[in-house]
């Protein structure tokens, strides 16, 4: 539960003023969400966010003045932070890129539906699957090269447990926790087991980062999504 008795406080960050509309539309249409802030770029964004907290940021990625890589990167240098989700039409490979380093938590298509819009906010704010399955896969499909190319290589750690592993690489490609469910043979609340323990012992702070640490080790590659998307 939030500070806010249940409501999910949302920020839309975007240049475009009819997107914001239409966004604010969809989102105030809903009893626990609401739209408590609205920034044409990312210095108005750090101003206005530093005025009134709230839960959930979508932030667009190519603005004036200041864009929503540098934005995310300063937004969550502070602490207590909101999530944030990018909005992408995925038309910039290496934007994506830079917002998972910047620590994005999510992303969600430009055109995406309103029920899935909704849900991934409500989704993210929980901090359960932070990436929609679907949207997950053409991440990793426009990404992967540069994924497999920039980033240092790392090694898978010891102490993950061979279901850990397997449970990783479900990430990986985009299932959600009830796919990985019905794929393992398990509950889904033993999902939600395994994947708090691979965040931990990968370091990684929520699903995008584990994501980007199974490309670092070699565990999902490129070649392993082509055919897989929808």
């Amino acid at each position: 539960m939030d500070e806010h008795g249940g409501r999910i406080d949302v920020a839309l960050i975007d240049d475009q003023q009819l997107v914001r509309a239409g966004f604010r539309l969809v989102i105030d249409s809903q009893p626990d969400l609401s739209v408590v802030v609205e920034a044409s770029d990312g210095r108005q964004a750090l101003t206005e966010l530093a005025a009134r907290r709230v839960d959930v940021v979508l932030m667009d990625v190519q603005m004036p003045r200041m864009d929503g890589i540098e934005t995310t990167r300063q937004l969550l240098a502070a602490e207590d932070a909101p999530k944030v989700v990018v909005l992408t039409t995925f038309d910039n490979d290496e934007y994506v890129l830079s917002a998972i380093r910047a620590g994005a938590s999510g992303f969600l298509l430009k055109d995406v539906p309103p029920e899935q819009l909704l849900d991934g906010i409500r989704t993210v704010h929980r901090g359960d699957a932070v990436i929609e399955a679907r949207a997950t896969r053409r991440l990793l499909q426009h990404v992967g090269p540069l994924l497999e190319d920039s980033m240092d290589r790392a090694q898978l750690p010891e102490e993950l447990t061979r279901r850990e592993v397997e449970v990783l690489e479900a990430m990986a490609y985009g299932l959600s926790n009830t796919e990985i469910a019905a794929q393992l043979h398990i509950s889904e609340t033993t999902v939600k087991t395994h994947v708090g323990r691979v965040l931990s012992k990968t370091h990684s702070r929520d699903r995008v980062q584990a994501v980007v640490f199974a490309f670092q080790v070699g565990l999902v590659r490129r070649s392993d999504l082509l055919g897989t998307e929808d």
